[in-house]
Order: structure tokens, then sequence, then C-alpha cells
């Protein structure tokens, strides 16, 4: 269908020179006010396009328009949202920061405080304990520890401690534990003697390695006489000191001569009563057969124990 011609324009409604902007989809320039609309960039004309869509019996609404005003609040927004997005960032990662370094200075601050008490006189001895001395005075080995008085539990030189104590040969081992703030324990375990050695220096007392303890002039009560043939190095001397450990308290306090010849061979002396032990090995069976040997048969003089499964009395 052809489109009719226009109608004549009255004088008074003649256009002016400016024609009014025409609706369509469109941006402005920036030299244009916020209210200015740019013409289309799609090809031909608006109207046109509109009454040919009309003769076709397509409805066409009018689109909204795109202002500089509405570009230039969506760039706002944008730029809003994207600040409060660095800055929310921004602060989780401070704060996490300030999490790790507060917790590394309280470390470091712990550290720091306890190592500094620690070497301070804060934590200085003043006291020094002895336990588990027996056949020594404790109060001679707390006497020899007294340099130690003064000094910081941590700077406490085992070198110098060892040294006093070797003046002790009963100690066989020995722990120091400090106890804050002011006190020195020192564990000592006692060599134990298994008997005496005759010499023309006198009885020497030895324990079970051999290791000469005290020498006197007489006979030590209570210390049975060791002849052992080979000396303290030899390995009957080892199987002898391991027989006198194995005994129990009743027999050893009876005990008054040890004689060995070799590992195989070990003889004890109950008193009146002779006893032929054999080897170390077994010696706890021994003991407890002989036991049960001597209450059957007190008025016996000899006893065989070399075989624990079968004793002999003579």
């Amino acid at each position: 269908m052809r489109r009719p011609a226009p109608l004549p324009v009255a004088p008074d409604e003649q256009p002016s020179d400016e024609r009014p902007p025409r609706r369509g989809r469109g941006i402005r320039s920036r030299d244009e006010s916020p209210d200015a609309v740019v013409t289309s960039l799609a090809g031909g004309d608006g109207d046109g396009d509109r009454a040919d869509d009309a003769e076709s019996g397509i409805q066409v609404a009018d689109e909204p328009l795109l202002t500089q005003r509405d570009v230039w609040r969506a760039a706002r927004a944008r730029r809003k949202a994207l600040k409060s997005e660095i800055r929310r960032f921004t602060q989780r990662s401070r704060r996490r920061r300030m999490i790790w370094l507060g917790t590394f200075g309280a470390l470091v601050l712990l550290i720091g405080g306890t190592a500094l008490a620690a070497y301070s006189p804060l934590f200085a001895v003043e006291k020094v304990t002895v336990i588990g001395a027996s056949s020594l005075d404790p109060a001679q080995i707390e006497a020899a520890l007294s340099d130690q008085v003064g000094t910081p539990l941590a700077l406490v030189d085992a070198g110098e401690v060892k040294a006093a104590l070797i003046a002790f040969p009963l100690i066989e081992t020995y722990a120091l534990e400090a106890k804050p703030p002011h006190e020195l324990t020192v564990r000592i375990v006692e060599r134990t003697p298994v008997g005496v050695l005759s010499s023309d220096a006198g009885y020497t007392l030895v324990d079970a390695a051999g290791v000469a303890l005290t020498t006197t002039d007489a006979q030590p009560a209570g210390q049975p006489l060791l002849e052992i043939e080979g000396g303290t190095d030899s390995a009957a001397f080892e199987s002898a000191g391991l027989v006198v450990r194995s005994l129990p308290a009743d027999l050893r306090s009876q005990l008054t001569r040890v004689e060995a010849s070799s590992t195989d061979d070990v003889a004890l002396t109950l008193g009146e009563k002779s006893v032929m032990w054999g080897s170390s090995e077994e010696s706890a069976e021994k003991a407890l057969l002989l036991v049960r040997l001597i209450a059957a048969n007190p008025d016996a003089r000899s006893f065989d124990v070399s075989t624990p499964d079968v004793g002999v009395v003579g």
C-alpha cells in the first residue's frame, strides 16, 4: 500500500531551523546536554521504519532512551562496587596479617621471657638435695656441690658436678634434676660391694665391676673375703660378682668367703656351711633351691646347687 502524501502545514506551524530530536536507539555525544538524544546508528529513516511497521500490522513500542546521565550513573555504580570489593578484600588480608603478626610476636615474647628468666638470678640454685645415698653421707655430697649455689639452674655445669662426685667412689651413677625456682636435686646410685680383696696394702672393698671403693687395714664387717684366680680382670671374678649380687639378703648376711678359679666353679662359704654354686647362670633358681635345702637340713654342712633341678646335701 502506498503511503499517503502529508497534509500542508499551516504557516504558524512551519518548522523552525532547529529540528526536534527524533526518537530511536542511539547515544548522545559529549557536547550535547544530558537531555539531548543522538540519532540512531541504524541506517534508514526512523519514521519511515515505523510507518512500514504500521502498514504491516506490527505494533512497535517506544524504546527507552540511553542518555549520558544513565551511562555516568552506571559507571559510577560500577566503580563504587569495585571499590567496595577491593576494600573488603584488603580488610580481610590486613586482618589475617595482623593475626599472624600478633601470634608470632606473642610466641617471641614468651620464648624470650622464659629464656631471660631461666638464665637470670630469679632461678638461681639455693639448695642442693641428694637422694639415694645409704652408705654415703648426703651432707658430704651436698657440701662438695656447694659451689653450684648461686648459679642459675640453666647454667649448672655438669662437668663441675662430675668432678666433685669423682671423690666418692661408691657413687656408680648419678642424675641431675632441676626443680625451679631454687632447688638442684642429685639422684645417685651407689655401687654394691661384693667383698674384699686381701693384699699387702690391706683389705680393698670392691664392687661387681672390680672398682676399688675403699682400702682398710682390717676386714670390713659384713663383707666376704674374695679369693679369685686372675684378680678383678678375670672372667672368674665377673662370674663370682654376679653370684654374690643374686643372693637374697638373708644368705648375703651369712656369706664369709667366695672362691672361684673359673666361671663354672664358684664356691661360697656361709658361716660353717660350704656351697658349690657352679656358674652364674640360673642364679635366682639356685638361690631358691639353697634356701629350701638349708631349711630342710639345718645341720648339714655342705650343699651342691650347681644343677638347680637337683640339689645335693652332704
